[in-house]
Parts: C-alpha cells; structure tokens; sequence
C-alpha cells in the first residue's frame, strides 16, 4: 500500500502546538532532577534570522532534547542581545524610533526561531533593552561601585567630529569614521571604567582548569590578558636637553638581556616627555595628530607602517654609556608598561622595520643553536627564537633566562637620581574595561552629577533610570544630551539641581550576565543567589568563534564581580564552551562583476561542466569561490525559503550532518534536496511497516535474524549516545544512517520473515522505536509522527531515551588474522569463546594456508587469543 509523503509544513506546525499546548519544554526550578543549563550565545534582533543561526541553535537544541531524554532537568532558554547602535542608525535613516525598531525584529524572529522547532522555554526569555532586565543591570553597576570595581578616569577614545560620538576601533576605517567619513580624532574623555584588571591573574591562571573549552579559545584569552615578567629600566638624558627638567626616560622590557642590541628609544605620542616636545615644537605636534588619527586598537598600531619623528634627545646606554636617539613613534602605547620602549631591532620585527626605515644600527645579539658568531647577521626578518647571548659583553656566552637576571641583579642596584636604575615588575596587557558610550539606546548608567557633592550614585529605591521616549534624531549626537528635561534632575545628597550621566554602557555588559538573569528571570534583584548557584555554571555553552575573547572574558570577570558582591557564590560562567563553524556558499557574478544572489541562478552540469545562468534571463553567471555567507556578496540563503521548501528538521539535519560542527559547512540545494529524500525515506519506513509490526513485543528467544536487527539497532543507540555526548553531530548521523540502511534493507528483503518469525517482527519494532527516539533531537518533528504512526499515544519529546542492553554490542564472533612464517596468507573468522584447538583446526581448512605450507604439516601453530594466529612450518 503506498504511503503519502510526509507534509513537514502541516506536521511542524502541528507538533509544535502540541509541545506548547503540553508545556513540555518549560523548566521549573524545583524540579528534583539532575540539573542540566545548555544555552546558546543569545542574537542580535536585526529583522532576520539567517542560516548560521539555524546550525548555532539546531546544535543546541540537539543538546537539550537529548539531555531531557537523558532524564535532566533541562535549561534551555532565549533572549535578544537587543541594545546597540544599529538601532539608532535605522532610527536616523527610517525615522523610527529605536524601540519600535528592535521589538519589531524581535516580534518577528521569534516566529522564525519558533518555526525550527527549538526546544525553547519561551517563559524565560526577555531583551536586554526591556526596562525590567536593565533596571538588575543598573543595581550591579551600584553594587560593584560600592565594591571598588568601578573607576571614572579619562581615557583615549576614537571621537567622531561630524557624528559627535565615540567610535570603537572596528568602527574606525583609513583613519576616518565607517559612517561619516570624518577623519577620525583621538580625544581624552572622561569615562567610566570596570575594573578587570584586579582579577587579571585569576583570569588568567584559572584558564587551566577551563579543560571543557577548546585550546584555541584559552590561548586567546591567555594572549588578550598577556602576562609578562620583565624589567622597568631608567635611561639617563644626555646632555641638557630633555623638557621640564627630565634627567631619565624610563622603559619596560621583557627581553633585558638584548640590551646590548639597542639602536634607539621610542615614545608613544602620548608620552609626557613627547607632549612637552611638541608644545614647542609645530613638526612634532602635527606627527602626534597623525599618530592620533590612526585609532587605538593593538592591531592597528601593530600592523601600520612604523613611523617616527627624531626628537634630538639622546639617552645613554646603562652599561656603555653610548648614546642612541629618542624617537616619538607611531606604534608605541602610552598605556603599556611606561609609554617607551628601547628598541632591538636584530630580535623585534617592529624594531626591525622601524630601524631599516631610518636606517638605524641592527647588532644582533641572540646567537641561535650553531650558527657562527662572525657570520650570522639579521636581514628582514628579525631572529625572535632562542639561542646563546653574543655581542654583549659580561653576558656572552648565557643563556637567554640567564642573561635576563644577570641584567636585573646588575642594574636594580644603581640609581639615577636616587630612583633605582632598574626594578623587576609584572605587567598585563589587559586594560580596564571602558563601559561609556556616547549614545542614547543602552543602559543608562545610573549616576548623577552634582556641582555641589561630585559624583552622587542614584539610590537603588530611585532605579530605574530609564530611558525617555520622546527623543529626536534629526541630527549627530547623543539625544541624551539634548532632551529637554531628562537630564535635569535633583541631587539624592543635597537637593539641588544636578545632572544625570547621559553615557550608556556598553552593549558588552548587557551580555556579561544575561546567563545568570535566566535563573531566575523574574526576581527582583538580578539573581536569587540560591538559584544561581543550582543553575550555574552553564553546562553547555555554544557560539562563534568571533567571541572568544571580549564577550567571554567580560561574562567571567562579571561571575568574579558578581559573587564579590554577593549576586552568586561562584568564578567560572561556563563549563562547557563549544564554537560552532560558519555556513558557506557558492559567490555568483554576473557579466558586469555584480554578486548575484543564490536564489537567481540556475545551476547544471552541461557536459560534465557545472554551469550557472541567471534564471530571469538565462545568462551566463560566473561561479565563484565558497566563502562565509554574507549580504554584501549575495550568497545567502534565507532559512524561511529552506524552511518553507523542505521543512525545519531537514534544514536542521543538512546544517548537523555535512561536517565536523567546529568547522565550516558549505550549504547546497543538492545537499538539502538529498536530506529531504533521506527524511521521506525515514518516514516511508516506519509509515509502511507501522502496520505490520503492530504492538509486538520483544521475545526472550530472538531468532538469529531478528538478533541481528537488534544488535544493529543497539550499536546504532550506543554510538549515537557516544557521539551527542561529543556534539559529534555529523557523526552520530553517519550511525543513523546505517541503522536505516540495515532496517530499509529488512523491511524490503525479509517480508515473509514478519508473519513466520514473531521475534523478528518484535526486534523490528523495538528497532523502528529507537531509530524514532535517536533521530528525535536533530528531526524532532519527524519522530513525533513517525512515534504516532507506531501507535504511541505520548510524545516522543517526553519519552525517556531508550536502554542499552551491552550484551547486543558484544560480537559473537571474532577475526583473526593468520600468519605462516610470520606473513599474513589469511584471515579466520572463530567464535569468540573457540578454544586453541578448533581455532588450529579452522585454520587448517583455509587454502591459502595449506597452498603456503607445501603440503607439509606445521611445524607448530600458536594461538594468541583473540588477537592473531601464527603457523610455524
């Protein structure tokens, strides 16, 4: 009897009803369960959920049903990372306000989300611009500045002069702002900071025990934090030429020991000894505001050509008392170590350029492994390995540790002015986190000013601050800073007019401590500490790459700052952490050079030759390069097509089963088309013998034939429960796979065996149910019709996974391969428990064994059990 196709589209919608009309999927805290909190990264309500969001969350949502069925008192919930200046910038272009905007797209890729099917508690869910959850953020930030964790200094900042706001570095592109195309001015700002580098070693030696995080995640973050040891060195001015009185210029270095390599010294623009130079001198000054326009990012200063400017100072050498120029460099931070540097240019690659470029001396003096001292020289490419100290007088011939304290133990007891010529010092490049953003959609911080009393916090009774709806953007700038009445407001100390902040913070805070919110999304204080605890950390964590070191270094110094003001009792936010690869495509290109999108061409093989044309037209396409999806090259694919076309699971399936999840995938129409047919054969196999295997139950005495279709189907549960235990999704497919192959295989050749054989027609059905239970978590609609149509009354989604039986995963035969004179003629296939006889008279039946022995008897033949068989002849 044929069987209708599966209708995804009326069979989606239908169980997820079901699933929400039986709330399956909500967690309740007092559930007595094992606790289990996998949460994926929460996004960002653009308008439009894209493919990468369906492989980011159909991967954390595999999780969850699994660990559910696992028995676990699940936490799976969704929010929206909903503040930031994409908001504000649809607000200037489509005169809407950002509020309406964000809830909007949120309104909108809810439904989008819902359509996947993701096992989702939706009662937990909020946005971090919803008054309720930034009025607990807004609590924090009192409480960490009554802790001591928050600063109010100045800081350099990227200041756009036409859009009157502060640009992150990202933001700043040639020197200019990404939006204005103004150039770019470094400013001193006041801003408000949080205090990260108090907890900057525990940050970074606690990383070790992060072993659940992927190595490559840690050694960005042990880079970002970036402890060294090194010395803070003092370098005498020579002659009377330095500014204000300067006798020394002091640096801190991590190599001391290339001391004797030095060609000159460098300053940051910043510098006070640079800025006293510049007042008096005009060339210097315009340097220092080029240096200013090329933003503030490490990576910025550390890939731009290196420049300097020659000041005419000279410094003295510590132990030769020569002298080398100071110059005022471009690549130089005033807010590491001391704001100068000595440079080495033999052993420092930005040395190196800098040098060549102003054609200063380059002495090496790090000698690698063999090489001759009177030959080896340093051409473009500076010798950073290491090797034996040379061309350094008292310290040649040490080591490169060696020659480091040796320099420490000789300089710390001189001094220069009374001031010790050297001392020992640990430093971090990890700088405190500035939270100000001169704009209006964010969390505004709540402090208020007053000319009287300073900086007053607002009173935790007087929370929230929230922000006003009636504001403008009909021109640059903060609308805070404009609005006719909000800002103005009473002093909580004295009661005279004041002002408030009109800075938000930074959208990186809004995410450092959503995870914690979710426990208990409704308490009136940011957590119920109690609940954080039991929930916390996050067992499985899942997202991008892209986020492996700010959001997730500011989310666990937030859990440190959280629990020294008594939010939670604990340091690490995530247990688990798992960064999913991005989701691919073909580029197309018309005849003019213009990107094509995926859904205007029409791709086929003319000839054995992939060819593309447009479909409108039938032009011919130029097929380009896979490369990551993006909307400035076309080549995307939206998941309401994919999803309308082929179905949720099959859109959930293609993005888990291609490849390895940590790395990319490429997504095709073939590739989906071919899991649609797979998911219609899934269900033509348990449509069409739903019927004939009926309610029979599994026999104490299997047959031979249906022993093997429950070991296969066991092997199938033991390896899938392996791999999602991994999040080796594709592989746990690739089991799936054959588990359908050996049933399909059944069902078509075996027919007669279900009427003769009632123990088959049972280990048939039990394989049919635990094909439906294992395929649940990557195609959950798919297994609820397909547990329906075996005549299950409950969902599939609240079944408990099914029991291993570990006697059908042990084989009951073995084979052993067999060597004459200690080469392999042969294999032998024995029962596993057959003693050294039958397995010597098995052999001896083997023609390839007999052909090699000649017609001789053996000599001897050794059994080493279950392992190999030699024959002696």
């Amino acid at each position: 009897m044929a069987t209708e196709r599966y209708n995804a589209r009326e069979a989606e919608a239908r169980w997820q009803k079901a699933w929400t009309d039986n709330e399956v999927f909500k967690t309740r805290n007092e559930d007595p369960r094992a606790k289990y909190y996998v949460l994926e990264m929460f996004p960002y309500p653009s308008g439009r959920i894209h493919i990468g969001h369906v492989r980011n969350y159909s991967m954390g949502d595999v999780v969850a049903r699994f660990k559910r069925a696992k028995g676990f008192n699940v936490l799976h919930p969704m929010g929206w990372d909903a503040f930031g200046m994409p908001a504000e910038n649809a607000a200037m272009k489509n005169k809407v306000h950002p509020k309406a905007w964000t809830y909007e797209n949120i309104a909108t890729m809810r439904g989008q989300l819902q359509s996947m099917g993701l096992s989702l508690d939706w009662a937990r869910e909020f946005a971090t611009c919803d008054v309720a959850y930034y009025k607990r953020q807004q609590r924090l930030f009192l409480d960490f500045l009554a802790a001591g964790l928050v600063d109010r200094k100045k800081s350099k900042v990227n200041w756009d002069p036409v859009d009157m706001t502060v640009l992150a570095n990202e933001q700043v592109i040639d020197g200019r702002g990404w939006r204005s195309g103004a150039l770019v001015e470094q400013r001193e700002l006041t801003q408000w900071f949080l205090k990260i580098t108090d907890y900057a070693e525990d940050l970074l030696t606690a990383l070790d025990g992060l072993d659940k995080w992927p190595e490559k995640v840690r050694l960005m973050q042990k880079n970002w934090i970036g402890k060294s040891e090194g010395l803070r060195v003092r370098f005498e001015v020579a002659g009377n030429a330095a500014p204000a009185g300067e006798r020394s210029i002091e640096v801190f270095t991590t190599r001391p020991d290339t001391l004797f390599g030095m060609s000159f010294l460098a300053l940051s623009p910043d510098h006070p000894v640079s800025k006293a130079l510049a007042a008096e001198n005009a060339d210097l000054a315009a340097f220092v505001e080029e240096c200013h326009r090329m933003g503030t990012s490490v990576a910025v200063l550390e890939t731009a050509e290196k420049k300097g400017y020659d000041t005419g100072l000279r410094v003295k050498h510590p132990f030769t008392e020569e002298t080398y120029p100071v110059y005022v460099a471009n690549f130089v931070l005033m807010d590491y170590g001391t704001g100068a540097i000595f440079g080495c240019p033999a052993h420092d690659q930005r040395d190196l350029d800098f040098a060549r470029r102003y054609d200063l001396s380059v002495t090496p003096v790090v000698l690698p492994d063999g090489a001759d001292p009177a030959a080896f020289t340093v051409g473009d490419v500076a010798y950073t390995d290491d090797g034996t100290i040379f061309n350094s007088d008292f310290l040649d011939g040490r080591s490169v540790p060696d020659a480091k304290q040796a320099v420490a133990a000789a300089l710390e007891s001189r001094t220069i002015d009374g001031k010790p010529v050297a001392t020992r010092q640990v430093n971090y490049r990890l700088r405190d986190w500035g939270i100000s953003r001169q704009r209006y959609w964010g969390c505004p911080i709540p402090i208020i000013h007053c000319d009287d009393c300073g900086v007053v916090p607002v009173p935790v009774k007087d929370l929230p601050v929230a922000l006003p709806d009636d504001v403008e953007f009909d021109r640059p700038g903060n609308p805070l800073d404009r609005h006719p009445t909000w800002r103005h407001v009473a002093c909580p100390s004295c009661g005279k007019p004041a002002r408030r902040e009109t800075d938000t913070m930074d959208t990186f805070v809004d995410s450092s401590w959503y995870f914690a919110r979710f426990t208990a999304p409704d308490a009136e204080d940011p957590t119920i500490p109690a609940m954080a605890d039991a929930w916390l950390p996050v067992d499985q964590y899942i997202g991008g790459i892209e986020h492996a070191i700010l959001h997730l270094l500011y989310s666990r110094f937030f859990t440190r700052a959280m629990k020294a003001t008594g939010h939670l009792s604990l340091d690490e936010p995530f247990r688990g952490l798992f960064t999913q690869g991005m989701v691919t495509h073909e580029t197309y290109q018309d005849a003019s050079g213009a990107w094509v999108s995926p859904a205007d061409v029409k791709v086929e093989m003319v000839d054995g030759i992939r060819r593309a044309t447009l479909v409108t037209t039938g032009e011919p396409v130029t097929i380009g390069p896979v490369e990551k999806m993006s909307k400035s090259k076309l080549n995307v694919v939206d998941p309401n097509d994919i999803i309308e076309t082929y179905g949720a699971d099959a859109a959930r399936w293609f993005v888990l089963s291609d490849s390895p999840p940590e790395r990319d995938v490429e997504w095709t129409d073939a590739g989906a088309q071919g899991t649609a047919r797979f998911l219609q054969r899934v269900w033509r196999l348990v449509s069409e013998s739903a019927e004939i295997v009926g309610t029979a139950t599994t026999s104490p005495d299997p047959s031979p034939a249906a022993l093997a279709i429950r070991k296969a189907a066991h092997k199938a549960l033991a390896a899938v429960d392996e791999n999602l235990e991994g999040l080796r999704f594709n592989v746990a497919l690739a089991k799936i796979y054959e588990l359908v192959n050996v049933l399909g295989s059944a069902f078509a050749n075996d027919r007669a065996r279900f009427d003769a054989d009632a123990s088959f027609q049972a280990a048939f059905r039990e394989g049919l149910e635990i094909l439906v239970q294992i395929v649940a978590p990557m195609t959950p609609h798919l297994a609820e019709e397909c547990w329906s149509a075996l005549g299950n009354t409950g969902l599939v989604a609240m079944t408990p996974w099914p029991t291993l039986e570990p006697a059908l995963l042990v084989e009951d035969e073995i084979t052993l391969p067999v060597q004459v004179n200690g080469k392999k003629r042969a294999d032998v296939t024995v029962p596993r428990d057959a003693d050294a006889a039958s397995v010597e008279a098995a052999v001896m039946q083997i023609d390839a064994v007999l052909k090699a022995l000649e017609g001789k008897a053996p000599k001897k033949i050794i059994v080493v059990p279950q392992r190999i068989v030699n024959v002696v002849a």
